[in-house]
């Protein structure tokens, strides 16, 4: 890989990693509607130029149903159930938890027609990175945090249901168009829940710069270099972005946040980072073509 190509991981998989820190930052001021509205419209407005410039939305044409079902599953829902569940989970476990998004990937590919043998190393690490969900579960449900850590669990299930939509009815659409249109909707979904509920203080400066940075940052400026990183390395390899994030939401929220990195934080990190990186692996395969509708289903995982 090239020295562009591994800037590239490494900014991506750290600004991804992010969000979880900054979402905790911000739900203690404002609702987590309001924590939506705010990343997808300030996303939609940095994003929707580069889509209007290269060719609008003709791409979508027929296909809204798709994009609405695609942006249900990979902003409408999944970030309003991680906003609320941080509002009780520290940011470094909810950071955790979507990292068995891979996990939740190949389960599901066995259900939807996926029948390419799963190799004694995949399902190893199917186990292992269960075994790391387990083991962070645990403690958590006992002190009456199973709903919250339940939320997490949607939200990666849909992470992980989305790129097999975009796979089966968006394939060939530009993934900064589909992002763009998918960040609208979901505005579009959030702004009459904030119109109706409001804010009940002025938010902090603290919360107003959380806000801006996951919408300009996190969400669009992301998005743009994951875009890049493809171009520069491929499907496969910008993949690895996966198991950087929960590497850096573990950190974040232990230095800005003090939250305790303990020894079972630990071993259930190794667990899931690994056994993610060991169940979603599979064979080099010699057709590039996979790669030519990477961006969509790419953009969806990260």
């Amino acid at each position: 890989m090239t020295r562009r190509g591994w800037l590239l991981l490494g900014a991506v998989g750290a600004i991804w990693g992010i969000p979880y820190l900054l979402i905790k930052i911000a739900v203690a001021e404002v609702s987590p509607p309001t924590i939506v509205f705010a990343r997808t419209a300030v996303g939609a407005i940095v994003l929707m130029p580069f889509a209007l410039r290269s060719g609008g939305l003709r791409p979508l044409r027929g296909r809204w149903t798709a994009v609405a079902m695609f942006a249900a599953l990979e902003i409408v829902g999944p970030w309003l159930l991680l906003s609320n569940a941080e509002r009780v989970l520290a940011s470094s476990t909810t950071g955790l938890l979507v990292a068995t998004v891979p996990i939740l990937a190949v389960v599901l590919g066995r259900f939807v027609g996926d029948r390419r043998p799963v190799s004694a190393v995949r399902w190893v690490g199917l186990v292992v990175g269960l075994g790391g969900v387990v083991l962070l579960l645990g403690p958590g449900a006992v002190h009456g945090h199973a709903w919250s850590l339940g939320q997490v669990l949607l939200a990666a299930l849909g992470y992980a249901i989305a790129p097999i939509v975009a796979d089966r009815a968006l394939r060939g659409v530009p993934a900064v168009t589909l992002t763009a249109a998918c960040l609208t909707l979901a505005a579009l979904v959030y702004a009459p829940v904030v119109a109706a509920t409001g804010l009940h203080t002025a938010p902090g400066p603290g919360t107003i710069a959380a806000l801006l940075t996951l919408g300009v940052v996190c969400t669009a400026l992301a998005f743009v270099l994951f875009f890049a990183l493809i171009t520069e390395v491929g499907a496969a390899r910008s993949t690895l972005v996966a198991y950087i994030n929960p590497v850096v939401a573990v950190a974040l929220g232990a230095a800005v946040l003090s939250e305790p990195i303990t020894p079972l934080v630990v071993i259930a990190m190794v667990l899931i980072v690994g056994g993610s990186a060991a169940g979603s692996h599979r064979s080099p395969v010699p057709d590039r073509s996979a790669d030519q509708d990477a961006p969509v289903a790419g953009a969806a995982a990260a």
